[in-house]
Order: structure tokens, then C-alpha cells, then sequence
């Protein structure tokens, strides 16, 4: 896979990306974010409130999405071209249908960890936990709700979201090799128009609808996808001074809102939410905007981007990149976590200790599937 690496030109005003051997720093900017949906996954331990969203709009959500959409265009978006365009859609969707399996399967095993849970400890109130209760009081409903995305329990949301983003792939691209500019236009019209008339995937079994809307969230995935593929084809972050300075504002009276909790404030002077709430749901403007000055920050500052330059055998490189079976790994823990702290009245200290040992279990599992890796390549092909 190739990857770009930050360089600086010979115009100091722009930060310059050249091709070079794999660079770390999206593997490892994956893992920390693996690693903190886990950590963010069991509430109630100490451990919480060390992670970013306490001290800013975004949390790991936003930044996940935004690196997956920056290595989709490493991994696609130079093969998605005239003449390869139907193989590379079917690789696409084929991938979309792998996420599909993947959300169904970490679904059917958190009930099976909670409904286990309730009948071990004989805590049946476990069964109102995490939006469990309409499968068990509608069973019949529930299953096809599930099977057909139509209910999603808690903490079990993200996967289907970027499986529809999947399904939608094909098209961003080719509007991609059209024109960037259109691409981001439609992409920022379909955010803004979801958001505005609440435009999203309802469920089956209530009045609600997906938690994360992937018509909204779209429009991070496309701005990752464009700006990786125009750094792939010669272009350059900008080093604006101007921008550095309003992002590090935007950044530092973030974190002040979150850390004195302004939430009360009313500043939205009758515009829609969407631009100015701080709804994760339809990704509000707010929400949307920190993660982009956290990671313009990041991309035009070497020596913080180049804090996550390490060694292909590093153990959050390693983590990086096996991220769909250590995120499946990692929500499956964070189930019993929670069914753990459930039954032990949240005691913070446990659930603290929990954690910790889930963290080296990720990092222990991640070697295992390179062990796997490297076994698989190291296989002889037999003649035939």
C-alpha cells in the first residue's frame, strides 16, 4: 500500500507530501482511536476521562471516520479508474457486505453476553441496558429489525454506518475523478440537507432512528477521500499561519466549553441545529469543524504528526492495521465491561483495572492475527 509522509517543500507556505516507504502515522492515529472507542465503550471507570472528547466537540468517532476516508483514498483511489471501475466496485461493496456481517455479528453476541449476563447474576434489569429490551419484547420484529439494520442496540452503531458509507464508495469516487470541487459540494448539500430536514434511517421497533446518520456522516469520509487523493496526485496541505492560529482558538475554547460545561449557552440565533448544536447523530457543525482543526493542526505541524511515525513493528502500528478485528475485538470486550460493572454496582476501580487489561488484550490479539499474517505468507505454493 502506498503511503504519503509530510515533507516540507521548498515553499515554506505549504506542506508538502512525497511518496516514500510505508508511513506509519494513519496505522497508529487508527490504533489510538481503536483503543479509545474501547476505553469510551465501558462507562463508569476512571480511565474515561482521559480521552479526548473531554476536552473538545469531536470524540474518536469523528476522527475514525475521517482516517478511514484518508486511507480509502490511499487504498482506492488511484485504481478506481476507466476499464477497472465494475471489479474495483464489486471489491468495494464486497468490503460493505464484510462490515454488514461484522456489525450482525458483534449485535448477536452482545445479546448473548447480556442475556447471559441477566441469567448468571440474575439481573434481569440487564435487559434494559443498551436498547435490548425491544428484541426480547418483540422477538419475531426484533430479528428482522436487526438483519435489516432497522434496530441497533448501543455502542453497536458504528459498523453499519460504515457499510453504508461502503455502498456509497463507488460514486464518491468516480465524483472524485470528475471534479473534487462537485464532489464536495454534493457531499456538503446532502449533510446540510439532512441535517436541516433530519433526513436518516429510522428503526423498526420505535420511533427513533440509526444513532449515527450515515447521510450526514458522509461528508467527513469525502473530505478525507479528497484530500488524500489530491495529495496523491501532487497537491499540498496549506500551512496557512492564519488557519493554524484560527484552529488552535477553535481547539482551545472547545476544550474550555467542554471542561466548564457551557452546554446552556444558546448561540444559535434561530439557525438550524446542524450548525450549531452539538448533535453526534447528524454531526453538527461544531462537531465536524473540531475534528478538522485538530487534524489540520496535526498535518501541517511536523513534530507533532511525526510523533506517530514509528516502526512497521511498533505495537500500535500493528494494531493499526488490523483495524476491523481488533474494532470487533474491542466491542465484544467492551460488552462484557459493561455487563461487569453492571452487576459490581459501577465500581469505577475494577472497571479501571478492566480496562487496563483490555488494552494489552488488544495489543496481544493484533500481534496474533500478524503472527496469523505471517504464517499465511510464509506458506509454500504447491504446483499443480
Amino acid at each position: 500500500m502506498l503511503q504519503k509522509t509530510f515533507q516540507g517543500g521548498a515553499n515554506p507556505a505549504f506542506t508538502r507530501m512525497v511518496p516514500k516507504e510505508r508511513d506509519t502515522r494513519l496505522d497508529v492515529f487508527r490504533a489510538l482511536c481503536l483503543l479509545t472507542i474501547f476505553v469510551n465503550h465501558v462507562p463508569g471507570q476512571y480511565l474515561e476521562y482521559l480521552t479526548h472528547k473531554n476536552v473538545g466537540f469531536s470524540d474518536s468517532a469523528e476522527a475514525f471516520v475521517l482516517i478511514s476516508g484518508l486511507s480509502v483514498g490511499i487504498a482506492y483511489g488511484g485504481k478506481f479508474i476507466a476499464g477497472a471501475r465494475l471489479a474495483m466496485t464489486l471489491k468495494i461493496w464486497r468490503r460493505a457486505l464484510a462490515l454488514y456481517i461484522a456489525h450482525i455479528m458483534t449485535s448477536i453476541v452482545t445479546l448473548a453476553i447480556f442475556a447471559g449476563g441477566a441469567l448468571y447474576f440474575g439481573r434481569q434489569d440487564l435487559i434494559g441496558e443498551i436498547n435490548i429490551r425491544p428484541m426480547v419484547e418483540q422477538t419475531e420484529q426484533g430479528i428482522v429489525a436487526m438483519v435489516l439494520l432497522g434496530h441497533q442496540l448501543g455502542y453497536n452503531n458504528i459498523l453499519s454506518m460504515y457499510a453504508a458509507l461502503f455502498l456509497l464508495l463507488p460514486g464518491i469516487l468516480w465524483l472524485n475523478g470528475v471534479s473534487k470541487k462537485l464532489l464536495l459540494l454534493l457531499s456538503a448539500a446532502l449533510w446540510l440537507t439532512a441535517g436541516v430536514f433530519k433526513l436518516v434511517p429510522s428503526n423498526f421497533l420505535d420511533e427513533g432512528y440509526w444513532f449515527l446518520n450515515p447521510w450526514s456522516w458522509q461528508f467527513l469520509f469525502v473530505i478525507g477521500v479528497v484530500t488524500m487523493t489530491s495529495v496523491r496526485n501532487g497537491g499540498s496541505v496549506p500551512r496557512w499561519p492564519w488557519l493554524m492560529v484560527l484552529s488552535s482558538a477553535y481547539l482551545a475554547v472547545s476544550a474550555v466549553w467542554v471542561l466548564f460545561s457551557w452546554w446552556s449557552i444558546d448561540l444559535s440565533f434561530g439557525l438550524p441545529a446542524v450548525l450549531t448544536g452539538f448533535d453526534k447523530t447528524f454531526l453538527s457543525l461544531p462537531r465536524l469543524t473540531h475534528v478538522l482543526a485538530l487534524a489540520y493542526i496535526i498535518a501541517v505541524t511536523p513534530k507533532l504528526s511525526n510523533l506517530a511515525r514509528l516502526d512497521s513493528d511498533h505495537p500500535l502500528a500493528v494494531v493499526g492495521r488490523h483495524s476491523l478485528p481488533i474494532f470487533i475485538f474491542g466491542t465484544i470486550l467492551a460488552m462484557a465491561g459493561q455487563v461487569l460493572l453492571f452487576v459490581t454496582g459501577r465500581n469505577p476501580v475494577l472497571g479501571s483495572l478492566f480496562v487496563f487489561v483490555g488494552i494489552g488484550l488488544h495489543f496481544a490479539y493484533a500481534y496474533y492475527l500478524e503472527w496469523l499474517k505471517g504464517l499465511s505468507a510464509a506458506r509454500p505454493i504447491r504446483a499443480t
